[in-house]
């Protein structure tokens, strides 16, 4: 595990129990807005993110803060991971899911260097689960090493975001799934989507936004695990460089059966 594991899960836990917890099911209606049509922020953002960012900076001098709330007043910060250390925050991943008092929600945290991603928590504040990666030195749950569990039998399982995809492009979607693919609900949570390929629920998830705090700890974790992300054209996923949309998946050939089925 990489040498901050410890000092990064104790303040997440933290977060969890002082700010996010005690809000849940609880939330006032002034406590939340909608930043973009359907896309909500709270108090337990803004709150959780001031204090991770503070805290982390404190862990590692020097490094860059790019919080997700933090980018929707600056969006330049993200302009410059590719820059030296960076610790890379989304405070409350699931935010809608969050303020309809349902779980999963998560909160996620990424180490990266120079563009590339070096380490990733990501921890279930209802379950307590953790997951964490080191690049190079494997992903773990809840302390123990884990390798992707492929499930055997049926269609592959895929969570593909179509909330994102114009009308066009989800029926395209749907009609190359067709006795190909299993389409399965999405949890609406990065942190979520993740564990479920890595321990066998799902085999492919298709992302169709893929900012810096939603994928750079779970992408970390699935490729330590044994798994696939590139982009929808096979390029690699890469923190500094742009691109549009991703698919994952848990080994590298189901992820060519997902690109020669929904795209090729």
């Amino acid at each position: 595990m990489h040498p901050l594991y410890r000092p990064v899960l104790d303040l997440m836990q933290i977060v969890a129990r002082d700010i996010m917890m005690p809000r849940y099911r609880k939330l006032a209606t002034h406590e939340f807005a909608e930043k973009t049509p359907g896309d909500f922020v709270t108090i337990v953002d803004q709150e959780s993110e001031a204090l991770l960012s503070a805290e982390l900076a404190k862990l590692l001098p020097g490094a860059r803060i790019i919080g997700e709330e933090a980018a929707a007043a600056d969006p330049s910060i993200v302009d410059r991971v590719g820059e030296g250390p960076a610790w890379i925050i989304d405070p409350l991943d699931g935010t809608n899911n969050f303020t309809e008092g349902k779980s999963p929600f998560c909160i996620m945290i990424g180490l990266s260097l120079d563009g590339e991603r070096e380490a990733g928590w990501i921890l279930d504040p209802v379950t307590g689960r953790v997951f964490h990666a080191m690049r190079d030195g494997g992903c773990f749950a809840d302390g123990e090493k884990l390798c992707v569990r492929r499930p055997s039998g049926g269609l592959p399982k895929a969570a593909i975001a179509t909330y994102f995809m114009s009308e066009e492009r989800q029926a395209d979607v749907r009609r190359r799934a067709a006795g190909k693919i299993e389409i399965v609900d999405i949890p609406r949570c990065a942190g979520e989507q993740y564990p479920r390929l890595i321990l066998g629920q799902n085999d492919i998830a298709l992302f169709e936004r893929t900012q810096v705090w939603d994928h750079a700890p779970g992408a970390l974790m699935l490729e330590e695990a044994g798994g696939k992300i590139a982009r929808h054209d096979g390029a690699p996923y890469r923190l500094a460089v742009p691109g549009i949309g991703a698919i994952a998946a848990n080994s590298p050939e189901m992820w060519d059966l997902a690109k020669a089925v929904l795209f090729d």
